[in-house]
């Protein structure tokens, strides 16, 4: 049923305090973009006291149709010992001309002693005056109480006059913070509870996450009563992160049957989370929950046996409802059930009992135990299928290759060569080419070699190359497993290859990348 619970995304301000996140002022409008069209209620745009970039943000947000969602400034209270129309940080967020303005004051003692180093009478009219003054010019205000739940534990009274404070001046919401993320669910749960019989505004939840709890915390407090939740899109925020909204939302929707977005955009919650990990030039969690990679990927041979005869067994939703998908990996613990049930994934028929599926089972488990992992290098794992079940002729051979590594004390440029020698159905295929390395350069060469005989690999490339050394105890004559990611533009796939030589090993993967393409393209 439709919810009265609101959801309010800081990623662009607390998700950017986060180490190693850094949004451009493109960026943050793109992320507020998107989180609108997601239909989440509040979008907090930054802090416009605090940087350029954050003025130049509302600046640019005044002239857009953010929809249903509500962009929202935040700040401070005024300072202490300055009068709130006089104060430049305030006046900047009236400003920013947004319709809903956040702001944050203490609630802990420890804090107004030591770090406002004013008097506790001054702090709740600072918090007062603050919101007395926003409301004044119209907006909608929330008021972030930081380092709540600390503070209500040192002091339950004082902790409760500043959000009466709050409260008596007009705020809309008040936000209970759990700023050092210390505290525990059944805390805040308790908390909120006693919170809830002594203010009538509307209260909200604002977790981090440093003991691994702020999801969690989240939860507790709206299901004893608070009716927001702040958090930021895959977690984002300054030491460990703040609540995952990436989490709470199909908790929320799923679990406790609380719509908060608008019909079905809950299936774009894996989209959202990609796209954000992408802004931020980080990897995305393939182990996050509901929208990692692996949030329902299935290994264990038993546990493939009964997923294929109900998916309920071991998977807690249906993928579909967050935007994600099963996944079925092959591997030393699998049973013929996972090739079956790989090879209906790649579009292959092939039945468990078919003795093949037995055949292909044990090279897999054969080749894993040289090293090789077919989990993230589809395209060499349907290549293995296809070449067992449907033997073809090779679409090149290998003759020779050769690569050269040359450096000159006097020139630190290197000079990297790769020479190749193709048989091509009975035609000789050569090439020379240089590259930024040894693998560039075979790269260059591979592509050089066959672009006459196959035009259509033009349209491949390599796009991502990782090395892993598989039994490091054998120093430099360790084995190595080398994993390509490649391009048409349109899809990517996953190649590998492994050797004592980290070329071969790039060679057996480049070939794989290469057969996999022409393979979809012939068959076409």
């Amino acid at each position: 049923m439709k919810s009265n619970v609101t959801i309010y995304d800081t990623t662009l301000r607390d998700g950017s305090q986060g180490e190693g996140i850094n949004f451009s002022l493109a960026d943050k409008l793109k992320i507020a973009e998107r989180l609108s069209h997601f239909g989440v209620h509040y979008i907090e745009g930054g802090w416009p006291g605090s940087n350029e970039k954050d003025i130049a943000f509302f600046n640019e947000a005044k002239k857009r149709n953010w929809g249903s969602a509500k962009i929202a400034a935040f700040g401070s209270t005024r300072k202490a010992g300055v009068a709130v129309e006089k104060d430049p940080q305030v006046n900047l967020l009236l400003e920013a001309e947004t319709p809903v303005v956040t702001f944050f004051g203490k609630s802990w003692l420890l804090h107004v002693e030591k770090v406002l180093r004013t008097i506790p009478e001054e702090n709740l009219r600072m918090i007062a005056d603050t919101v007395a003054y926003l409301k004044k010019h119209g907006r909608e205000v929330i008021y972030d109480a930081e380092h709540f739940f600390d503070g209500y534990k040192a002091s339950p009274e004082y902790a409760l006059k500043t959000l009466q404070a709050a409260q008596d001046a007009g705020a809309d919401y008040l936000v209970l913070c759990d700023t050092n993320g210390g505290t525990l669910p059944s805390e805040v749960a308790e908390i909120t509870v006693s919170v809830s019989k002594q203010v009538k505004a509307k209260l909200g939840i604002h977790s981090h996450n440093d003991c691994g709890l702020g999801v969690a915390n989240a939860l507790a407090a709206i299901e004893h009563g608070a009716l927001q939740v702040q958090g930021t899109i895959n977690g984002f925020g300054e030491r460990t992160g703040n609540c995952n909204l990436t989490s709470v939302i199909p908790i929320l929707e799923l679990k406790l049957k609380q719509l908060v977005l608008p019909e079905g955009h809950l299936r774009q919650l894996s989209e959202i989370s990609c796209f954000v990990d992408e802004i931020a030039n980080l990897h995305h969690d393939t182990r996050a929950p509901f929208v990692g990679l692996s949030s329902f990927a299935h290994k264990g041979g038993m546990h493939v046996n009964a997923v294929n005869k109900s998916d309920v067994t071991y998977e807690h939703i249906d993928p579909a409802l967050v935007g994600n998908q099963q996944r079925i990996l092959v591997g030393e613990l699998s049973g013929r059930t996972n090739v079956m049930m790989k090879a209906r994934e790649l579009g292959i028929k092939l039945e468990e009992k078919d003795p093949r599926t037995k055949q292909i089972l044990d090279l897999v488990k054969s080749l894993e135990n040289e090293g090789y992992e077919f989990e993230a290098a589809d395209a060499s794992f349907e290549l293995l299928i296809r070449k067992n079940l449907h033997p073809h002729a090779p679409f090149f051979e290998l003759v020779e290759y050769h690569t050269s590594f040359r450096r000159n004390a006097k020139n630190p440029a290197a000079n990297c060569e790769a020479t190749l020698y193709l048989n091509v159905n009975g035609n000789p295929a050569n090439a020379v080419a240089k590259g930024d390395g040894p693998v560039n350069a075979l790269d260059q060469a591979l592509r050089q070699a066959l672009i006459t005989h196959y035009p259509q690999i033009a349209q491949v490339a390599l796009i991502d190359y990782k090395v892993r050394i598989i039994n490091s105890s054998s120093g430099t004559a360790a084995r190595t497993r080398v994993l390509i990611i490649s391009s048409d533009g349109k899809n990517e796939w996953g190649t590998v290859g492994v050797s004592d030589n980290v070329i071969e090993a790039s060679w057996l993967a480049l070939v794989d990348s290469v057969e996999y393409h022409l393979l979809r393209q012939s068959a076409k």
